[in-house]
């Protein structure tokens, strides 16, 4: 079955960096678009970043563009995300997401991780 397990969540101080990670397995990892999204406690599902299936494009949303990058190894089944120049608003849970094609759809999912927690606090 489809599992995805995302981890490197923690504490940051402002303007420092964290590396996510997500592990996938149950399906063919290089044949689907990603995606990063989050949620901060009371809010809605945020999308953040997105992949192609083969990582030849990136997308990211407004919040995060030019701090965080988002990246693949195919190889190894895997999906990043950088994290750079952290805020305190990028509080939050942390999940990766599959997409139905190659193409990453924001809010168009079919899996989820359970998450991983980013806190950023001085």
């Amino acid at each position: 079955q489809v599992q995805l397990v995302e981890s490197g969540g923690g504490l940051a101080q402002p303007g420092g960096s964290l590396r996510l990670s997500c592990a996938a397995s149950g399906f063919t990892f290089s044949s689907y678009a990603m995606s990063w999204a989050r949620q901060a406690p009371g809010k809605g599902l945020e999308w953040v970043s997105g992949i192609y299936s083969d990582g030849s494009d990136t997308y990211y949303a407004d919040s995060v563009k030019g701090r965080f990058t988002i990246s693949r190894d195919n190889a190894k089944n895997t999906l990043y995300l950088q994290m750079n120049s952290l805020k305190p608003e990028d509080t939050a849970l942390y999940y990766c997401a599959k997409s139905r094609g190659w193409v990453p759809i924001p809010g168009e999912y079919d899996y989820w991780g359970q998450g991983t927690q980013v806190t950023v606090s001085s």
